[in-house]
């Protein structure tokens, strides 16, 4: 059990525990409707909105950080954060909570904090002597305590159980903890308001900059620049690095303080690696090749607010519509826009399985511009640029995602490697690996099934596959020149068992559908009660109908030792990815070295299912 003061009394509260600041956000409205602005009311205001920027600082260094296309050769953790880590942090704003209330009872507790004027220059300069000299020590001593013995146990290791700092990890700790940094936070600011120097201005400034610090020094990335502190050493004292607060993490015997490493010098507590490690760091050397490219692309603007880099929790779970989201759709069709006219495929995120780093690179298009005659060209030079790049990097496997390997843009990604005969890297579409998941979905006893987008690389896949398995395959198409070509590649025993059909009337009684092309609601009404809904159709179609099930796309979940992975891709559950990223996944770990492009070979689809099952990844 934890010690005394170790736990939130509202941790059980989930987002209910916002409503403990509705007494502020009553005082604010009652002072503003019935008392005219009273000294209490706009004092209130002003602690909502200093909390609210304090939580923003916290979101936008998370932002800046988890950034990796900007970030990546700053890393100084190269670990990922995963979803253990995020769940842990979850809660890591509850220290505004009582820090607002101490913040409210101030004022009760102080008349000369109801007269502070607007700015006074004088009062900055006392709150940074008084924080020098008392905050700093004061931290400094109780750090090194909270490292010792029950108080480490009980109340500090909550903060050091995120094995990669984070912004988010500066909040993560316990109420203990908070109280004794709200005592040292709020010593400047009393000491200038008692010397008569406060004002609102100082309140703002010291409070938004210390959470600035703190964040910064938890961020997992190197700011600073390598010569800075060889023009200017005496700085090296004066205010610390990421690296040197991220070897505290990593380390636990050194580098204990809060912002000035000074005391750390005059403690002997300095760690011997700290201005190497952080001159290596902020060199920009440190990157690493990735093993696997995951080749991804945006669906719609508001599935690109599933971004890691935009709302952790939100990207960490599966995706879904909120309302609130949808506030922020502006700001991502600006996004679109701006990406649409300069950007190129960058670095998205990553993940580590078995020694290999796997990374996802994203094609900074959207869904809707694949089906752009005019942006065709554009879209193969990205992912042409892409192929080339990870070749010269010397990355191993390159999986194409959905559109990205579209028949119709480029083959499957025949273009490229028809074009680059010489390529490395083994460009790969995970259709094989999609077409055994869908396959094994479909109950044995199956004995006929519905068949939308019939003559894709999939849908002929899939056609073939089930009628040598004796299965009936009403392949919807109009094309009976495509269809002809599909059945005569079928055993002549087994041809028999595809059917072209040219209606979804067709399908009424048919209660297995597999959708490769979108179907519309009063498509869907044509199948019986009961129906299941296979698909491998991108974007997944609406589940319409109560009386039948669907199924999500073709996915399957990583194996359990897979490290660093924090985010949720489109549509699918944690750990679960999309079959075409699982497919060159298995690539990967296999060490093929085939392009696996154009045409799906169907005699192969029970290998890649059965080498899938070997390395650990399981039926989503």
């Amino acid at each position: 059990m934890g010690g005394p003061v170790s736990a939130w009394p509202w941790q059980n509260l989930g987002s209910f525990k916002y409503l403990l600041y509705g007494p502020l956000v009553a005082k604010v409205i009652h002072s503003r409707v019935w008392e005219g602005g009273s000294a209490e009311g706009v004092w209130c205001l002003h602690l909502l909105l200093l909390f609210a920027f304090r939580g923003l600082i916290h979101q936008l260094w998370w932002s800046f950080s988890s950034m990796i296309f900007l970030t990546r050769k700053r890393r100084i953790i190269e670990q990922g954060y995963d979803f253990k880590q995020i769940d842990r942090e979850w809660d890591w704003d509850n220290f505004l909570i009582p820090q607002a209330f101490i913040g409210a009872m101030a004022f009760y507790l102080f008349p000369s904090l109801r007269e502070l004027p607007l700015w006074d220059l004088k009062g900055f300069f006392i709150a940074l002597l008084l924080h020098a000299a008392v905050s700093e020590p004061l931290f400094y001593w109780s750090h090194r305590a909270f490292h010792s013995g029950q108080l480490f146990s009980h109340y500090h290791s909550v903060h050091h159980s995120s094995p990669v700092p984070s912004s988010f990890t500066a909040g993560h700790g316990t109420p203990l903890e908070h109280l004794l940094m709200s005592l040292l936070m709020g010593l400047p600011l009393l000491g200038a308001c008692f010397m008569g120097a406060g004002s609102v201005g100082l309140l703002y400034v010291y409070v938004l900059l210390f959470d600035f610090l703190r964040c910064m020094g938890h961020s997992n990335v190197e700011v600073f620049p390598s010569g800075f502190f060889e023009t200017f050493p005496l700085f090296r004292y004066l205010i610390y690095t990421p690296t040197y607060h991220s070897l505290h993490h990593t380390e636990k015997n050194s580098n204990y303080c809060l912002f000035m490493p000074l005391f750390d010098a005059l403690g002997g507590t300095i760690n011997t690696k700290s201005w190497s490690l952080q001159k290596e760091i902020s060199s920009g050397k440190n990157i690493k090749v990735p093993d696997f490219v995951f080749l991804a692309h945006v669906v719609d603007v508001v599935s690109s607010l599933h971004s890691p880099f935009v709302f952790r929790s939100f990207s960490s779970m599966p995706f879904r519509v909120l309302p609130y989201i949808l506030v922020f759709w502006p700001g991502g069709f600006l996004v679109m826009l701006a990406m649409w006219g300069w950007s190129k495929t960058f670095l998205y995120s990553f993940y580590n399985l078995r020694g290999r780093l796997h990374q996802y690179w994203v094609v900074p298009r959207h869904g809707f511009q694949y089906f752009l005659p005019f942006s065709k060209n554009g879209i193969n030079n990205q992912i042409e640029n892409a192929i080339l790049r990870a070749d010269k990097m010397g990355v191993k496997v390159l999986s194409l995602a959905a559109l990205n390997k579209n028949e119709a843009l480029n083959g499957g990604g025949t273009l490229f490697v028809s074009k680059h005969p010489n390529l490395n890297v083994r460009v790969v579409h995970g259709n094989t690996l999609t077409a055994a998941v869908i396959l094994n979905e479909i109950p044995k006893d199956v004995k006929e099934v519905f068949l939308t987008g019939a003559t894709s690389k999939l849908g002929r896949a899939i056609a073939l596959y089930l009628c040598r398995k004796k299965v009936r395959v009403l392949m919807l198409t109009l094309s009976t020149e495509r269809f002809q070509k599909i059945q005569k590649e079928a055993p002549a025993d087994c041809q028999q068992y595809l059917v072209q059909v040219t209606k979804y009337q067709a399908a009424q009684n048919c209660k297995t559908w597999i959708v490769g092309k979108w179907i519309s609601f009063g498509e869907q009404r044509l199948a019986p009660r009961g129906t299941h809904f296979h698909q491998f159709v991108v974007p997944p179609i609406i589940g319409f109908r109560r009386d039948c099930t669907y199924g999500k796309l073709a996915a399957m979940r990583l194996p359990l030792d897979v490290q660093g992975l924090g985010m949720c891709e489109y549509t699918l559950d944690r750990g679960v990815v999309h079959a075409c990223h699982a497919g060159g996944v298995v690539h990967c770990l296999e060490g093929w070295t085939h392009h696996e492009v154009g045409a799906i070979d169907v005699d192969r689809i029970d290998f890649v299912w059965a080498a899938a099952l070997k390395h650990g990844l399981r039926p989503a």
